[in-house]
């Protein structure tokens, strides 16, 4: 995957905008961070993971998820994109963005994927 492939997915989810954030391509919900390129230009930075889910990811497909020094104390997940799955990508950043999107957009959603 591709920050760009990041993008064509996400953008197609209610309230999803296009931004920066410390001086990268990002996306925002609400104004609100979902996921950001981190500076290497291969991996994403997304917020809102606690340290044990990031533990249990990095456990689980540590080629794909870690972390840096920077995030250590932060509830914050790094993805290298390279190597990650469509449907990896797309399961986390849907989690995340359902605790940022509106409930009309929720709902808006939940309707679509239902047909």
């Amino acid at each position: 995957m591709t920050f760009d492939d990041v993008r064509t997915l996400a953008l197609t989810w209610p309230e999803v905008t296009d931004g920066t954030s410390y001086g990268t391509p990002a996306l925002k919900v609400r104004g609100k961070l979902l996921t950001r390129l981190k500076e290497d230009g291969e991996s994403i930075v997304v917020p809102g993971i606690e340290p044990d889910e990031r533990a249990m990811l990095m456990e689980a497909q540590p080629k794909i998820f870690y972390f840096t020094d920077h995030y250590r104390d932060w509830p914050t997940v790094l993805v290298r994109l390279p190597r990650a799955r469509r449907q990896t990508v797309e399961g986390l950043l849907l989690r995340r963005w359902r605790t940022l999107a509106s409930k009309k957009a929720l709902k808006a959603f939940e309707s679509l994927s239902e047909r």
